[in-house]
């Protein structure tokens, strides 16, 4: 599985749940196009999806009842509609344990690749606090999915809280020239995991791979020694095995597929996702943005138009083409969702210093995205109502969205994990939506 997460919250009015016929205020500027499926119409500025869509299904009618980004990003990484008792949100070990910790947990190793990876940053809020969901929480941290961290971080007029380096701008003029700092802005990742350090900082340490042509003999020789613990032998092997190491290599790519995808962090990091499915990884968590990069509260129409949806388009409808073309498609699920969707009408938030309007954080409904591994595509399930504020039709929640994951990566519905006193702990919460799935 490909899990997306769009982080900041996306737009339904204005990507997958367009409202034509509601008043000004609620439509948005941006108009409906027909895709290949017929009745089934999406934002104009996704035409790469719309040529697509007899691949994906798309569900409108996703619901939960917060509005806060840090709390809801919890919510929809780990498929609860309710904060875990005590709940604070940097206790991280206190935290539900997300979705792809869970599914890494309860699927079976392919390769010596670790089950379940996350690229291709740590989500902060205001670059201070982590946001929640990303971890295993509860499950202990040996169950977090491991950080291939391959986005530098950009320092350049101002704090790219909309970046999609290396076309980045910052928030206060978005059609400011931008000159970066750091090169490279995207790079392959230094895969390193020395003693002590956990699996969610993976990438915080020595530059293993940096030196890895004057180690390979070394560690080679000594990749056996049992001095080694498990987890130490386990990224001795993956460096060095030169087809796992190429899996992260994207630039390795030609120049078409590089195209294909979009020179941009979006396509680099699904192209990267891409390969380490290709290469038995079992989930891999892609950040779609970084500083809530979708949360377009203001300047949301030329935001969108001018910087978000054209890259986002074009990386998605290639991950769809080339898992389609290598047959991978049948057996390769993708999701694509936001910690909450946005206000029905469109306004100047209180005190914006900007006059261009956008949309406020919405629990109350958001349209997620399936495709492959047995979606149904050219599928719409539930329905919002005219002003796409609340569900009308096939109600949703987290838990089913989750369990839909699950119960597509074939994950039992007895399924449990196991916390350190070795208490049981349900994975399903919900029932898989069924009318997504052929």
């Amino acid at each position: 599985m490909i899990f997306i997460f769009a982080i900041g919250g996306m737009a339904q009015h204005e990507t997958f749940d367009m409202k034509p016929e509601a008043p000004d205020s609620v439509r948005g500027e941006f108009r409906p196009i027909d895709t290949i499926t017929p009745g089934v119409q999406i934002c104009e500025h996704l035409p790469m999806l719309a040529k697509q869509s007899h691949r994906f299904a798309l569900l409108r009618s996703l619901a939960h009842p917060n509005t806060s980004h840090k709390n809801s990003s919890l919510l929809m990484l780990s498929g609860r509609s309710k904060l875990p008792p005590n709940y604070k949100d940097k206790n991280v070990e206190g935290h539900w344990p997300s979705i792809t910790s869970q599914a890494g947990y309860a699927t079976k190793s392919r390769s010596n690749l670790p089950k379940s990876m996350m690229l291709p940053e740590v989500l902060y809020h205001n670059a201070t606090t982590q946001v929640p969901g990303q971890t295993a929480g509860l499950m202990g941290r040996k169950h977090d999915p491991w950080l291939v961290e391959a986005m530098r971080e950009c320092k350049g007029n101002g704090y790219p809280t909309r970046s999609v380096c290396p076309d980045c701008y910052p928030l206060s003029d978005y059609k400011k020239p931008h000159k970066h700092r750091n090169e490279p802005l995207f790079a392959t990742p230094n895969l390193e995991f020395p003693a002590g350090v956990d699996a969610f900082r993976f990438n915080d340490r020595q530059r293993l791979l940096d030196t890895l042509d004057e180690q390979r003999r070394d560690l080679e020789s000594r990749a056996n020694v049992a001095q080694f613990n498990r987890q130490q032998q386990r990224v001795i092997s993956l460096l060095v095995d030169r087809h796992t190491r190429a899996a992260f290599d994207i630039f390795s790519a030609s120049p078409k597929v590089l195209e294909r995808y979009g020179q941009n962090k979006f396509g680099w990091s699904l192209l990267m996702a891409r390969r380490l499915v290709a290469a038995s990884v079992n989930i891999v968590q892609v950040h779609l943005g970084h500083n809530f990069t979708w949360d377009t509260h203001s300047q949301a129409a030329p935001i969108l138009k001018d910087r978000l949806l054209p890259p986002a388009d074009r990386a998605i409808s290639a991950l769809l083409e080339d898992l389609a073309e290598s047959g991978q498609l049948d057996e390769t699920l993708v999701v694509m969702a936001s910690e909450f969707g946005r206000t029905p009408k469109i306004f100047v938030p209180k005190g914006s210093r900007n006059t261009v309007p956008g949309r406020g954080p919405w629990g109350s409904v958001q349209t997620a995205f399936f495709a492959g591994g047995g979606v149904r595509g050219g599928t719409i399930v539930g329905r919002s109502d005219a002003h796409g504020g609340y569900p009308i039709k096939d109600k949703h929640t987290p838990e089913d969205f989750a369990a839909t994951i699950y119960d597509a990566l074939g994950i039992p519905h007895t399924a449990a994990w196991y916390d350190k006193e070795d208490r049981p702990h349900q994975i399903y919460h919900g029932e898989p939506i069924g009318k997504l799935m052929s």
